[in-house]
């Protein structure tokens, strides 16, 4: 039987993608502002409804950190130029996304009570996965 081998490389590359996607979802965000009650952030909503700008500013933020997180993956992948302090990065961004995913057996449980839709679980187990892969994956680049 044939061993399956998943190289760091594949795994950052994956984790660079889901960080792609989070920031598309921001962007959509900032684009269609009543999303932010859909994903639980009604503060944000009441802010924008509002007139703040802040809502806009704050979304922007993380659009960009979340493209430079994806740049990051792809660094460490080979597929880009390799980025400053790039192993160092790459566990830190695994370990934000691991401590956005502690949430999830919140998230499970509310989920079961019909207290909380199920695309929150699937958030928390998308932070779950992204944040296993930034770990993994950083073992593999080198020093």
């Amino acid at each position: 039987m044939e061993h399956m081998y998943v190289s760091s490389k594949n795994l950052l590359v994956a984790g660079g993608i889901l960080s792609f996607l989070v920031a598309l979802l921001h962007i959509a965000l900032a684009i269609r502002p009543k999303l932010y009650d859909y994903f639980g952030a009604s503060k944000l909503s009441e802010l924008t409804q509002q007139g703040s700008s802040f809502t806009v500013w704050v979304t922007l933020g993380l659009v960009i950190m979340f493209l430079v997180w994806g740049f990051y993956g792809l660094s460490g992948a080979g597929i880009i130029r390799q980025l400053p302090l790039l192993r160092l990065a790459l566990i830190g961004i695994g370990i934000i996304y691991l401590v956005r995913a502690l949430m999830l057996p919140s998230d499970i449980v509310k989920f079961t009570q019909h207290a909380r839709p199920f695309r929150f679980v699937v958030l928390s187990t998308g932070s779950l996965l992204a944040g296993l892969l930034y770990l993994i994956g950083a073992f593999g680049v080198a020093k």
